[in-house]
């Protein structure tokens, strides 16, 4: 009989209360949660062409902004300097309200230079900003 209430206190004493080791992950989840610092990335925001016909505008619809190899820009075919962008399409904004600025670069173009007169276009007031890449 002594036997059995051993084994029996011996089985009782074998299991192991993990609630406390719960505890401690979820603090843990918490402070990693609390710690971690969320940041929203920058971007362009681009359109992509859609596979419905292509709805043409008129030429004086249309502001072209073009950008050589060499990092040139020219807009609406005079040379503009980088600095000179934004008011040079805010100008052409004014004479022609609601046109939409295409972009046209040359495939050998900086891409920080597209992305320079894409976000000056949008700074000008631009509502509709396109990119193009220049024809060979």
């Amino acid at each position: 009989m002594i036997e059995r209430r051993q084994r029996k206190r011996a089985v009782e004493e074998a299991e192991i209360n993990i609630t406390p080791m719960l505890d401690i992950v979820f603090i843990m989840l918490i402070f990693f949660i609390v710690t971690t610092s969320f940041t929203k990335e920058l971007g362009v925001d681009l359109d992509r062409p859609s596979n419905a016909p292509v709805k043409e505008q008129k030429r004086s619809e249309v502001i072209p902004v073009r950008i050589d190899a060499n990092g040139q820009v020219f807009i609406e075919g005079r040379l503009v300097n980088v600095g000179a962008i934004r008011a040079n399409i805010v100008s052409a904004l004014a004479r022609k309200p609601g046109a939409t600025v295409v972009v046209i670069a040359d495939r050998n173009a900086d891409s920080g230079y597209i992305v320079t007169v894409v976000d000056q276009a949008r700074v000008a007031g631009a509502a509709k900003v396109s990119l193009a890449a220049a024809a060979r």
